[in-house]
């Protein structure tokens, strides 16, 4: 599906099953019209619509929190005290996980041999369309065989120091186990695309361009 934009958000009001151990459920908004109605209800009804908006009981989205630490390890023994004067070395450390040993782009003097923060960025938004997808499939009773993404990202300089990411290109190539599957297989790409957490984080468009094939005999 082709040029599937990735802002994409939920249906008003509709569970969308569960990923990763959360319901996907979120409120319906409210328009006018249904604001006089539900004030035309009895005041028992509209106590428990307040009771939820609220927040007087758990809500039904859950809340993630995340940490790590990132420590400079590129001082050379002058710390700062010009521009190449320091490497831009950093370990990145998540409890109980790896070490991601980080630099900045070449072109910023970053070491290209570690991963710099646009490819980290880049990562994270195709893993997290693959893992979307993988559950999207599974409830519309698609089966994955293989899934390969390649993806890639445009970032400009705005000629004042900074700059921005104005766009990512998702390309997933999947295989799914029976031709009968591939129509559902490419329409889960939509629901993917609602589900993604990071994808909906960003102010920048993340596109598709995915191709899904039967595997052969």
């Amino acid at each position: 599906m082709a040029g599937l934009d990735e802002s994409a958000s939920f249906d008003d009001g509709k569970f969308h099953g569960i990923l990763n151990g959360e319901s996907l459920q979120h409120l319906p908004r409210i328009s006018s019209v249904g604001r006089m109605q539900c004030q035309a209800r009895s005041s028992l009804r509209v106590s428990r619509w307040q009771t939820v908006l609220m927040g007087d009981r758990p809500a039904p989205l859950g809340e993630h929190r995340y940490s790590l630490s990132s420590t400079w390890t590129g001082n050379t023994g002058t710390g700062t005290s010009g521009y190449r004067e320091y490497r831009r070395d950093v370990t990145l450390e998540v409890a109980g996980k790896p070490d991601i040993l980080a630099s900045a782009d070449k072109p910023f003097r970053g070491d290209p041999s570690r991963w710099n923060p646009e490819d980290l960025l880049l990562a994270s938004l195709s893993e997290c369309h693959l893992l979307s997808y993988l559950h999207a499939c599974v409830t519309a009773g698609v089966v994955v065989v293989s899934y390969r993404d390649s993806a890639s990202g445009m970032m400009r300089e705005d000629g004042k120091g900074g700059g921005a990411f104005v766009e990512v290109m998702l390309r997933p190539e999947v295989v799914v186990a029976d031709a009968s599957m591939i129509d559902a297989a490419e329409r889960a790409h939509a629901q993917a695309n609602a589900w993604c957490f990071i994808a909906n984080s960003m102010n920048f468009p993340v596109r598709h361009e995915a191709s899904v094939r039967a595997e052969t005999a």
